[in-house]
């Protein structure tokens, strides 16, 4: 992996469909600053908070994972919003690229702990997007409304320092805790995402029993009464 942004950087593909029109709309109204620094904040915060975090619903084939398909739902998880903000970056003109790592949730649903059968999301997908001289991580995940219903501290990104989940929320309880790094790729490795998932979480994915029932349920409800019952 070249330490320096490449020409694959700037470059559509099939999951990263910078090209897409929906996704050049995006940046249109949403790419707005002085510099690239500022004009990378305020992509990163529109990618986090105009499309609501959503785990139930997971869909791994490759429409699913499309960048342009988050901005046709109105919703999406760690890994395709991560793909949404690097399609707009580079449709910006930013290079920008997928990092991926295994992190440990403390707080996660009851219902995705029976899916999962492990507090352990091997695959978080972030962005990294290329600033001043430095490749600089962004977690688009949790939008703001999710984070201010639930206690957590939101990722803000100010273009200059790494933006990845905190370690607690903001009464102090244990969040998120990275455990291995997977390191940084120039496109989405859905294939190794998929057998990996496969393995882990075989009731996770779409078609199954399991999934469709998490399809029945509401997410932030979920971590309504999660949330509740860890403060009282």
């Amino acid at each position: 992996m070249s330490p320096q942004p490449t020409p694959a950087h700037l470059a559509p593909t099939e999951a990263i469909d910078s090209t897409h029109p929906a996704v050049l709309a995006f940046v249109r109204e949403h790419d707005r600053g002085a510099d690239e620094r500022q004009r990378a904040v305020a992509l990163v915060h529109a990618v986090r908070d105009a499309f609501r975090y959503d785990p139930y619903r997971i869909d791994l084939s490759p429409d699913g994972m499309r960048a342009s398909t988050v901005l046709a739902q109105g919703y999406g998880w760690c890994v395709p919003k991560a793909t949404l903000l690097a399609a707009v970056c580079r449709a910006a003109g930013l290079p920008a690229r997928l990092g991926f790592a295994d992190v440990r949730n403390h707080l996660s649903t009851e219902r995705m702990r029976e899916t999962m059968k492990t507090d352990m999301f091997i695959w978080h997908g972030y962005t990294e997007i290329w600033l001043n001289g430095a490749w600089r991580k962004a977690t688009p995940a949790f939008n703001l409304s999710l984070c201010e219903k639930f206690g957590l501290h939101p990722l803000d990104f100010d273009g200059e320092h790494d933006s990845i989940y905190h370690a607690f929320d903001k009464a102090g309880n244990r969040h998120m805790e990275y455990v291995n790094e997977r390191g940084s790729f120039d496109d989405l490795p859905l294939d190794q995402i998929v057998s990996d998932f496969r393995r882990e979480y075989p009731g996770w994915l779409a078609g199954s029993d399991v999934q469709s029932a998490l399809l029945a349920d509401n997410f932030e409800a979920d971590v309504a009464r999660e949330v509740g019952a860890h403060r009282s």
